[in-house]
């Protein structure tokens, strides 16, 4: 394949396309309008079109109600402004649904499959004019950190939509390692240029560019949207805190894979943000990074759970079951002891509102271990809170060493979910609501 024309590249709008009507063949208008085309073109085809030819144009009085249809998940939101995943798997304002350029009452959605649809327009080229070019369809996207709208490729055919130069060196030697170049939305912002938006120019060439286009139809434009593993700002800010919240589960099982001990350090940063009494910081948390710690004192709750059940006078039988449902802390690969200090505290003499005194440093606390659980489910991390240690909190401080006057407030469990947490049960937040 030969590299890029040293003499550079043209784009030009082709004019003369009649307004597109559900049925027609994009191929066909575009092949009449610009008969000239040659091998290595590419083709840029606004989306718009490519919709109104598929009869993607639906009866909507309410364009929200049509962005809901189209959207799989809210990305971020600010206002009437959605940001969301549609369900074409792009991240877009509004789901694409578009309320312009068509007829009042009605809104415009993305094509079904833009790839399919930018293949069927290769292949109607190649027919009628016997002509192999690339084909792009494109659409308008705003970006995050930067302000303004270019046009990007939501659908390839016969494109390479990604120029992948890791392993390759710079003009200076150095080695590229993290440099692929997103060829497709680049020659997408060059025909925008000259097709504009409201000037009934919705189709544009380039020539000179003959290196990006393939034999075969290619992976299509897909290759250009980021999988969710890498987004590192797949959610806006209020909805990332939401869904860190809404994802924080109980998970009981995980995998052998370690646990970075700085992304613990991070949840216990984002734990002591919790409100406390007096400007106290009643949080204590103890890491467990040793696997002889955790044992010794896994170990050692073990032998003063079993001495407490049998004074209680249950069976060794329903002792053996009882202890084996409690072994989610021994599988996990990482323990954390929350525990409760009450400097600060006031005393008043008074049992009343010394027990309130308590039950305010109490609160704090498990609102440090909230933020605590909701940090590590923003790390990917899973975690278990066990209330075990609140039982033997004087064989916890001896076995690892606490001062007298810290008070275990349970123990978390860390690490990898070995798999997926099953649905939470449906709750109805009205259910729990009294106003007056």
């Amino acid at each position: 394949m030969s590299g890029p024309s040293a003499e550079g590249y043209r784009v030009w709008a082709v004019p003369g396309l009649p307004e597109v009507r559900p049925g027609d063949d994009l191929a066909k208008l575009i092949a009449a309008a610009e008969p000239g085309l040659v091998d290595g073109d590419v083709l840029l085809v606004t989306s718009k079109i490519v919709s109104k030819a598929e009869g993607r144009i639906v009866e909507a009085a309410d364009r929200e109600a049509a962005i809901d249809a189209e959207t799989v998940r809210v990305v971020a939101r600010r206002g009437p402004l959605r940001i969301v995943e549609n369900r074409q798997g792009l991240v877009m304002a509004a789901a694409g649904v578009d309320a312009s350029n068509t007829r009042p009452g009605t809104v415009l959605l993305l094509p079904e499959d833009a790839d399919a649809s930018a293949r069927a327009i290769r292949e109607g080229l190649r027919a009628t004019l016997g002509v192999d070019v690339g084909v792009l369809v494109t659409d308008t996207f705003g970006r995050p950190w930067r302000t303004g709208l270019t046009d990007v490729a939501i659908g390839a055919a016969g494109v390479r939509v990604l120029d992948d130069l890791r392993g390759g060196r710079d003009a200076h030697g150095n080695p590229l390692s993290a440099t692929v170049v997103a060829t497709a939305d680049e020659l997408a912002a060059a025909g925008d240029l000259v097709k504009g938006k409201a000037e009934g120019l919705p189709v544009a060439v380039v020539r000179g560019l003959a290196h990006t286009v393939t034999e075969d139809d290619g992976a299509g434009a897909r290759p250009l949207v980021r999988e969710a593993r890498d987004d590192m700002f797949r959610l806006g800010t209020s909805e990332a805190v939401r869904e860190a919240v809404t994802q924080r589960r109980t998970v009981r099982a995980f995998t052998d894979e370690p646990v970075d001990p700085g992304a613990v350090r991070r949840a216990v940063a984002a734990a002591v943000t919790a409100p406390a009494p007096h400007h106290t910081t009643p949080w204590r948390f103890v890491l467990l990074e040793s696997a002889g710690a955790r044992t010794r004192l896994l170990d050692a709750m073990k032998e003063a759970w079993i001495a407490d059940l049998r004074r209680d006078g249950k069976s060794e039988e329903s002792i053996a079951k009882r202890v084996r449902r409690g072994d989610v802390l021994r599988h996990a690969p990482y323990l954390v002891v929350p525990c409760l200090v009450m400097d600060g505290a006031h005393t008043y003499g008074d049992a009343r509102r010394d027990a309130a005194e308590r039950e305010m440093f109490v609160v704090a606390t498990g609102a440090g271990v909230q933020n605590f659980l909701v940090a590590l489910a923003g790390e990917r991390l899973g975690s278990a809170w066990v209330s075990s240690t609140m039982f033997c909190r004087d064989v916890v401080r001896e076995v690892l060493g606490l001062p007298d006057d810290w008070d275990p407030m349970g123990a978390v469990a860390v690490g990898h979910p070995a798999q997926e947490p099953r649905p939470r049960p449906e709750r109805e937040a009205a259910a729990f609501v009294e106003v007056r």
